[in-house]
């Protein structure tokens, strides 16, 4: 919600309560399809990592940011638009674009820096308009065919959405998605590297739950200690630092009047750093989420369960299948001396590349 108000989009934000309830409906339901029908692209594209990242010498480092983004936007952009982003060529093109208006979305518009520099703002817009063509292209491409592969803009066009609406839901996917995805996968993958114990114990849980077979998605189901990972980083990174939702009705804070339809942003990166919710709020510890507590502490925040975003919920699939892919075949090893700084924005990242270097298991 708080993306499409940046984006200017309004459908969907501000209108009729019920229209925009199935509106959102259509959407989380067609990221959930759409993970379950492009599982083995995300599967192939995890194996392709690997053959990349097994070829690699131990000694050289690796640029962990730049290779996630890559991975997450061939995993985002297959599964929401389909095989016309089978061409790297259309992937470089979606990222340069993809890569400007992040970039204005997570700073120019929050400090308000893109207002003072018109050139900034001519390309921001140049950009948004060269990927909103690329959207119809592929709109154009599945609309009225049998496509093959169900994907996540099929269900927006079968949902008696105007190509507009189709349109701006393909653009927030593909944007929050992409960055989401590569961020979760990052920081997990970097957190892993400095905690060989919860490593090898996802090495085991793997191992145990996959044998020598490929993951499916009633395995992935069981890799319970796998899930723990992920939430303690989103939890450890404050992977969203700030959430946004639209007050339906006038509130009332003290004596401060919150009015209808006004856009309110939740701290969530405090919340998930609360000593006083979570012990040792600093420390990397997935053993923390084996309590029913932690468990229910994130699923109010809207990172668990019933409330998590789709968004989220696609990025949870792809890191799984991405570690358990990785970690049967690899070590993933920090590089000493490297210190990571964090930059907070719509989604937190390292502030500079995150290296990491790699062996192969016996």
């Amino acid at each position: 919600m708080m993306l499409k108000s940046l984006l200017g989009y309004q459908s969907g934000v501000i209108g009729e309560a019920t229209e925009s309830h199935i509106q959102k409906k259509l959407y989380e339901n067609g990221i959930n399809k759409s993970l379950q029908s492009n599982f083995n692209v995300i599967v192939k594209l995890s194996e392709e990592l690997l053959s990349k990242w097994s070829s690699i010498p131990q000694s050289q480092h690796v640029p962990l940011c730049q290779y996630m983004l890559g991975f997450a936007m061939k995993s985002v952009t297959q599964t929401a638009m389909g095989s016309i982003f089978e061409d790297d060529q259309e992937v470089l093109r979606f990222r340069k674009n993809h890569d400007t208006i992040w970039s204005e979305i997570g700073k120019g518009f929050l400090d308000g820096s893109i207002e003072r520099s018109p050139t900034r703002k001519k390309q921001y817009e140049n950009a948004l308009l060269e990927m909103e063509t690329i959207l119809k292209k592929a709109i154009k491409e599945r609309r009225g065919k049998n496509p093959g592969r169900h994907v996540f803009m099929d269900s927006l066009l079968q949902g008696n959405l105007s190509d507009k609406q189709v349109l701006e839901d393909c653009m927030i996917f593909s944007l929050a998605g992409c960055v989401i995805t590569a961020n979760l996968c990052t920081w997990a993958i970097y957190f892993l590297t400095t905690a060989e114990g919860v490593q090898e114990k996802l090495y085991k849980e793997v191992t145990q739950v996959l044998g020598k077979g490929p993951i499916t998605m009633e395995k992935m189901e069981q890799l319970s200690y796998c899930r723990q990972i992920l939430c303690e980083t989103v939890r450890t990174a404050s992977l969203t630092p700030i959430s946004a939702r639209l007050q339906e009705l006038e509130g009332r804070i003290d004596q401060h009047v919150i009015p209808k339809e006004t856009l309110v942003l939740y701290a969530l990166g405090v919340v998930l750093q609360d000593i006083t919710a979570w012990p040792s709020a600093y420390r990397f510890n997935p053993e923390r989420f084996e309590e029913q507590t932690a468990k229910q502490n994130l699923t109010l925040l809207g990172f668990s369960g019933s409330q998590e975003c789709p968004e989220l919920r696609f990025a949870y699939m792809v890191a799984t299948i991405l570690l358990s892919v990785l970690v049967r075949k690899l070590h993933l090893l920090p590089v000493k001396g490297q210190v990571m700084e964090t930059k907070y924005e719509l989604v937190t990242s390292p502030k500079e590349e995150a290296w990491i270097t790699l062996s192969k298991r016996n």
